[in-house]
């Protein structure tokens, strides 16, 4: 055909042939245009279900007007046979381009496919076939999705034989598969695979034959990104593991949701490649003959990690996250990409009765190199000797230099007793918990780490926030808050510097005295005394988020957040915390369910879970969610809220209000966040005055959030009240002139 005029057509060059058709690069001599036209195979022409399925292509497409997407100019026919007149994209398939190494180039060109494919969900067409050779990058770099033919519109009819699937295999869903019916999150599966090849040059599921590729699609997990490219950010990693879910219910729901994640991430992360100097210290392996000395190891790698991050030079990923890799298989490359850390120390411990022996290793994970390797051997008491011995040695291979004050910091021993120190280490996993249960735990080992060590700043500091917590969860009253603030006192009298100390006391000034800004001075003191401190860049986050409205303020501790405790649910929890307040309740939902996911029995990850589900009218998950909370921890306020929420939008006023026992009230009015919590349901059952007295009392406790309170559709009922038009004048006032 080439060289022929066919209608107004003058046919120059053959661009390609499929299974749906042939396409020519053409003129339009009318129009004196580049088109692209595209023709049913000969020998399809004769079936009924081609035909349809090419009409089908070009009736999905016309509907559509999108940048990103291949436009279509007319349907035509020449001597009996079908062509559809559409654009003409010069350029290349992003399957040859593969793959893209530019970070800031792969996500714009993923945030343009996300947006032609929501297009068409919007207009109610499924693509069914999204795969790389179906959409082209022009000269101009800009993305146009193409290929409709195997699109399922909405209220048209099906056009598969029986028994048949449609796309190409090895970027089906698994619905797709199994030949059920696909809406738009089979297209959402799909580009997760294309994103993940994007990324990597690899599928994510893979196969030497058909058979193959169908059981990897349906039971296979894909290798993780990171095992090909570390510098990959793990808001992208973790958005197309949500996208490759194998239960539909559990990937993103509309494009919408992953467009929002894509955009308002990649906008927030520096996604230049960092030239820091950054380590993992992975929990050094026990290898005594007793077990039980587990205890021993962990202590040594928490001190390791203590000493290292005194080095501000240095970037050291938390205990936490680094615990995470305890006992894994994973390599050591693997790990450093996952965490994105150039350097990994490894070890392990040997004690036998008095004797010690310990082990440790310095490795470059870039290339596998063993920077530095030692053996250390003496009785128990050598052993904080040998941590700073290790600590240092580090600091020396790196070529680190340190400051007076980082050296004075390697060589302290804030607790030089193993064994009260393993008791610290067990009291704060349990701290943290948010459960009753976990607290008595916690008091014990701490107490017993005193009754060993007599008195210790860090000890004290420690329990004066269990006392702290007791009364947060809202098991106890006024005699445990004046409990935390005597240990937060007997902390900082014997080391004005102790970040714990302060801590605390920040903690306590503002969650139960109502004075706002000295809450945030003590935990930016905490901060300025060590500014990897987790649980001060987490409680100064929290605050700004909820009880302040200043979200620009919250994300410099968000991003120190990822970049130090990456693999910490709790840190999902405030980045879904973070998104409720600004009204983005969808997005909210990932971080949401992975935090959850995580530690699904914890009040906290409950509550603000049920919260995003509900705000997102997906009521059955969010009641399921609820009832788990209400079996797990009955008596918790987290779940209290939970229950209220859910009754009050059930509109069931008796159940909400016999949550509200008086121990319960007295609890929350002293808090403004809890006094907040419970204006919410009261204002959806149309209790006016009772919800606006909660909300004074929030104000008046520190509550200052006026972008909350203006946005939250849970407190419409009040907006008429003039009493609430005051309350929201005052407070708007408060948190325009609130020093961040």
């Amino acid at each position: 055909m080439i060289g022929q005029t066919i209608s107004h057509y003058k046919i120059l060059e053959k661009l390609g042939e499929g299974g749906m058709g042939v396409v020519y690069k053409a003129e339009d001599i009318n129009l004196k245009r580049t088109v692209a036209l595209k023709f049913l195979p000969k020998g399809l022409q004769a079936h009924e279900l081609e035909q349809a399925r090419f009409l089908q292509e070009a009736q999905a497409a016309s509907a559509l007007n999108h940048p990103n997407i291949c436009a279509i100019h007319t349907l035509g026919e020449y001597e009996g046979r079908q062509f559809i007149d559409m654009e003409f994209v010069d350029g290349k398939t992003l399957k040859q381009v593969f793959p893209i190494q530019n970070m800031p180039e792969a996500i714009t060109y993923a945030i343009q496919i996300a947006e032609a494919l929501q297009e068409a969900h919007n207009h109610g067409i499924v693509h069914r076939d999204v795969k790389p050779e179906n959409i082209m990058l022009n000269t101009k770099k800009q993305i146009k999705v193409m290929d409709f033919g195997l699109a399922k519109l909405k209220g048209s009819l099906k056009l598969t034989r029986t028994s048949s699937t449609v796309g190409t295999l090895a970027y089906m869903a698994p619905e797709q598969i199994r030949g059920e019916e696909a809406d738009s999150r089979c297209d959402i599966f799909s580009f997760g695979i294309v994103l993940y090849e994007m990324l990597t040059g690899y599928l994510p599921f893979r196969g030497e034959h058909e058979a193959a590729m169908m059981y990897s699609i349906m039971n296979e997990e894909p290798q993780p990104i990171s095992h090909f490219r570390v510098e990959v950010p793990s808001f992208i990693t973790s958005a197309i593991e949500r996208a490759l879910q194998k239960d539909p219910a559990l990937r993103y729901q509309t494009m919408q949701e992953m467009i929002h994640d894509l955009k308002t991430l990649s906008r927030d992360t520096n996604l230049s490649p960092k030239q820091e100097k950054s380590i993992v210290v992975l929990p050094f392996e026990n290898l005594s003959p007793d077990p039980d000395q587990e205890y021993f190891s962990d202590g040594l790698t928490e001190e390791v990690i203590s000493d290292l991050s005194a080095v501000r030079s240095l970037r050291v990923i938390s205990r936490s996250s680094a615990m995470t890799f305890k006992g894994t298989k994973k390599k050591v490359p693997e790990i450093a990409r996952e965490l994105n850390v150039r350097y990994v120390l490894e070890g392990s411990v040997r004690k036998a009765e008095n004797s010690l022996r310990i082990t440790a290793q310095l490795i470059d994970a870039a290339n596998d190199f063993h920077l530095w390797a030692e053996k250390f051997s003496g009785t128990i008491d050598d052993v904080f000797d040998v941590q700073e011995k290790v600590s240092r040695a580090i600091v020396t291979a790196l070529k680190l230099k340190l400051t007076p004050e980082e050296s004075r910091k390697i060589a302290e021993r804030p607790i030089d007793n193993v064994a009260a120190y393993q008791c610290y280490l067990r009291a704060n996993v349990e701290i943290w918990q948010f459960e009753q249960n976990s607290l008595d735990r916690a008091r014990v080992h701490l107490q017993t780490g005193l009754d060993i060590l007599g008195p210790n700043a860090l000890l004290y500091s420690a329990m004066g926030m269990v006392y702290f917590q007791y009364v947060n969860i809202g098991v106890e009253q006024e005699d445990y808050i004046e409990k935390a603030k005597e240990y937060s006192e007997k902390a900082l009298a014997l080391d004005p510097d102790s970040p714990q100390g302060h801590f605390i006391m920040g903690m306590i000034g503002g969650a139960f005295w109502g004075n706002s800004q000295e809450w945030i001075r003590q935990l930016k003191t905490a901060l300025a005394i060590n500014p990897n401190y987790i649980d001060a860049l987490r409680f100064t986050a929290g605050p700004y988020i909820i009880s302040f409205g200043k979200l620009a303020a919250a994300k410099t501790f968000m991003q120190r957040l990822q970049e130090i405790d990456p693999l910490d649910p709790f840190n999902h929890t405030i980045q879904g915390m973070y998104l409720i307040i600004d009204g983005q309740y969808a997005a909210a939902l990932d971080p949401l369910r992975r935090s959850y996911e995580a530690d699904p029995d914890n009040p906290m990850s409950q509550f603000f879970f049920a919260t995003a589900l509900l705000h997102e009218k997906r009521f059955d998950e969010a009641f399921s969610v609820i009832d788990r909370a209400a079996k797990v921890a009955p008596e918790n306020a987290c779940t209290k809220f939970s229950l209220m929420l859910r009754y009050s939008l059930q509109n069931d006023r008796e159940k909400t209000l016999r949550e509200m026992t008086p121990e319960f009230q007295k609890t929350s009015r002293r808090d403004h966040q809890w006094s907040y919590f419970v204006a919410i349901p009261l204002a959806l059952l149309d209790a006016r005055e009772e919800s606006l007295d909660w909300l004074e009392n929030a104000v008046n406790k520190g509550f200052i959030n006026y972008p909350e309170l203006e946005r939250n559709p849970y407190l419409d009922n009040l907006r008429d009240e003039e009493r609430f038009k005051k309350l929201l004048k005052r407070v708007r006032h408060e948190w325009e002139h609130f020093e961040v």
